[in-house]
C-alpha cells in the first residue's frame, strides 16, 4: 500500500523515535550479518541490547542489532524496555554536583548538632570533669539534692570538716569558678559590688545569699557557667592561658587555675558520689598526671610559706636563684604517676636528682587525696626513705594545699 501517505508517516515516526521496526511473527535465532559482513549470533546480539539502548554500539553493531530486531520479537520487546529505561536516566542533564551542595549539607548537620569547639589541651581536664559531674547529677531527685555531704580539708595542722548538701557543694563550685569567670571578664555569680577575694570567703558569701537556693535549681547556673568558661577559653586563642587569676593571697595563671578547678570538681564529685552511695572513678591518666604535676610545682612555694610561719624546718642548702639545693624525690606510682624532684630550701631553687636527701613513694590517687585534705599527712606515704624532717615537711605542705 505504497500510496497510503498517512500510514507511511506513522511508520517513519515510530522508526525515528525508537529505531525499532515492527518485528515479524517468526523468530530467527540464526546468525545476523552486519554491514561489514561479520555474522553475529543471537546470543551476542542479545548481549548488545543494553549498549545499543545507550547508543554505545559501533555503527556495524548498531546495524546488526537493528536488523536482528526486525526478526526477533523477544529481543524487540527487551529493546523497547531498555530504551524506555534509558529515557528515565536523563542523560542530557549535567552530572556535576551543585557547588552549593556542601554548604547546604553542612548547614543541615550543624543545625541538628553544633560543631564541637577545639578545646585547648590545658582546659581539657576541666571540660572532662565538669561533664562527668554533670552526668552524675542529671538524674538526681529531690532526696539526692538534699543528701548530706561532709567536706574535708586540712587547716591549722589538722583536718577540718564542714557539713552541707549536694546542692551546697554545687553552689561552692559555682562560687569559686566565679574567680575564673571574673578574670575573663564574664559575669560573676556573686553579682557586682565588693566580694571576698578568697575561695572560702566567696563560698560563705554565696551560701548566705539569695543566689544559693538549696535545691536542684543550682545545677543549671553551674552547668552554664562551666560551658561558658570552656567556650570562652577555646575562642580566646593563644596567650589566654597566661592570664592571672587571683585567689586572694596568691594568683595562678589561667592555665593552672582551670586545672585546679578540674581537680576540685573531681574531688567534690567524689564527695557527692559517696553521699549518695554511687561509684565515681578518678580522672583519666593524662589528666590525673597534670593534676599531680600542678601540686608538685606548687609545693616549693607552699613549703617556703610554711617555713616563714614556723611550721616547717629551716632551709639548709644553698638558696641562690637557679641553684639546685636539696631535693625530695616524689615517686608517684600507678595511674597518672611519674617522678618529681621537689626543691626543699627555696621556691627559686631547682629540684635535682643529684641533691636528693629523701624519697617518698605513694599511689597517684592517694597523693591527690592527700592534696585534697582527705588523708592525714602521717598516713599518706606508702614508702619513705631519707631525711625524716624533709619528708614530714613535704607531706604537710601537700595537705595544706587543700581548703574549703
Amino acid at each position: 500500500m505504497s500510496g497510503d501517505t498517512g500510514g507511511s508517516g506513522r511508520d517513519e515516526e515510530r522508526l525515528d523515535t525508537g529505531r525499532i521496526p515492527r518485528p515479524r511473527d517468526a523468530v530467527d535465532d540464526g546468525p545476523s550479518t552486519g554491514d561489514g559482513g561479520t555474522a553475529l549470533t543471537h546470543q551476542v546480539l542479545k548481549s548488545l541490547l543494553g549498549a545499543w539502548a545507550l547508543s554505545a554500539c559501533s555503527a556495524e553493531e548498531t546495524a546488526a542489532v537493528e536488523e536482528h530486531l526486525t526478526g526477533c520479537a523477544r529481543c524487540a520487546e527487551e529493546a523497547l524496555r531498555l530504551r524506555d529505561a534509558v529515557g528515565l536516566l536523563h542523560t542530557d542533564g549535567s552530572l556535576d554536583l551543585d557547588p552549593m551542595l556542601r554548604s547546604r549539607v553542612l548547614e543541615g548537620c550543624l543545625g541538628r548538632r553544633p560543631a564541637r569547639i577545639p578545646v585547648p589541651s590545658w582546659a581539657a581536664p576541666y571540660d572532662a570533669e565538669t561533664a562527668r559531674l554533670d552526668a552524675l547529677l542529671r538524674d538526681f531527685g529531690d532526696a539526692e539534692w538534699h543528701a548530706p555531704v561532709r567536706l574535708k580539708w586540712f587547716e591549722d595542722e589538722r583536718q577540718a570538716h564542714r557539713r552541707t548538701t549536694v546542692a551546697g557543694v554545687i553552689s561552692h563550685l559555682t562560687a569559686v569558678d566565679g574567680l575564673v569567670s571574673a578574670a575573663l571578664g564574664l559575669d560573676d555569680p556573686l553579682g557586682s559590688g565588693e566580694k571576698p577575694p578568697s575561695p572560702t570567703g566567696r563560698t560563705e558569701t554565696y551560701w548566705s545569699s539569695a543566689y544559693h537556693p538549696p535545691t536542684r535549681t543550682v545545677r543549671e547556673p553551674w552547668r552554664e557557667q562551666s560551658h561558658t568558661l570552656v567556650r570562652t577559653v577555646s575562642f580566646a586563642g593563644r596567650g589566654v592561658g597566661e592570664l592571672s587569676v587571683p585567689y586572694g593571697g596568691f594568683a595562678l595563671p589561667l592555665e593552672d587555675s582551670l586545672l585546679e578547678r578540674a581537680f576540685e570538681c573531681w574531688v567534690h564529685g567524689g564527695d557527692i558520689a559517696d553521699a549518695v552511695d554511687y561509684p565515681y572513678e578518678p580522672p583519666s591518666a593524662p589528666h590525673l598526671h597534670r593534676m599531680i604535676d600542678l601540686a608538685a610545682r606548687l609545693l616549693p612555694a607552699t613549703l617556703a610559706g610554711r617555713r616563714r610561719a614556723g611550721l616547717a624546718g629551716p632551709a639548709r642548702g644553698l638558696v641562690t636563684a637557679g641553684a639546685p639545693g636539696r631535693s625530695l624525690h616524689l615517686e608517684v606510682e600507678g595511674k597518672g604517676g611519674g617522678d618529681w624532684y621537689i626543691a626543699l630550701d627555696s621556691p627559686a631553687a631547682v629540684g635535682s636528682p643529684d641533691h636528693t636527701v629523701a624519697q617518698v613513694a605513694l599511689d597517684g590517687v592517694e597523693f591527690c587525696r592527700l592534696v585534697a585534705g582527705h588523708v592525714p599527712p602521717v598516713e599518706a606515704a606508702a614508702g619513705q626513705e631519707g631525711d625524716r624532717e624533709a619528708i614530714s615537711d613535704v607531706l604537710f605542705a601537700a595537705a595544706s594545699l587543700s581548703r574549703l
